[in-house]
C-alpha cells in the first residue's frame, strides 16, 4: 500500500529552522496533491501547507505563511515542509498527506507524523 515517510523533526529554540521531508513510495507521486498537517496537544489536526501535482500552486495556513515554504521534488517522490522563524505555538505533530483530488480538498494518505518541538 502507499507508504508516507516524515523525517527531519526534532527540538529546536526559538527562531530556529527545520526542514521536514515526507518520502513517499507505491504511489505516482506527481499525480497526487501533497500537504503538511500538524496536531498539537490537546488540539486538533489543522492544515499547514499543500502543493499542486507539478508544484506550481501552494497553500498555506495563515499562521505560517511568510514562515513555511512547501515544496516538491518529483524525481524523488520527496516533499519538503522549511520551516523558519519558530515559535512554541509551531510545536506539534506533523504529518504528511497526499491527495488524489485536489490540494484543497480530502486528503487520502497519511505518514505517521514527525514531532517537532520549539523551545522557548
Amino acid at each position: 500500500q502507499v507508504r508516507l515517510v516524515e523525517s527531519g523533526g526534532g527540538l529546536v529554540q526559538a527562531g530556529g529552522s527545520l526542514r521536514l521531508s515526507c518520502a513517499a513510495s507505491r504511489l505516482t507521486f506527481s499525480s497526487v496533491a501533497m500537504g503538511w498537517f500538524r496536531q498539537a496537544p490537546g488540539k486538533e489536526r489543522e492544515f499547514v501547507a499543500a502543493i499542486s501535482r507539478n508544484g506550481n500552486s501552494t497553500s498555506y495556513a495563515d499562521s505560517v505563511k511568510g514562515r513555511f515554504t512547501i515544496s516538491r521534488d518529483n524525481a524523488k517522490n520527496t516533499v519538503y515542509l522549511q520551516m523558519n522563524s519558530l515559535n512554541p505555538e509551531d510545536t506539534a505533530v506533523y504529518y504528511c498527506a497526499a491527495a488524489r483530488g485536489s490540494m484543497t480538498g480530502a486528503y487520502d494518505y497519511w505518514g505517521q507524523g514527525t514531532q517537532v518541538t520549539v523551545s522557548s
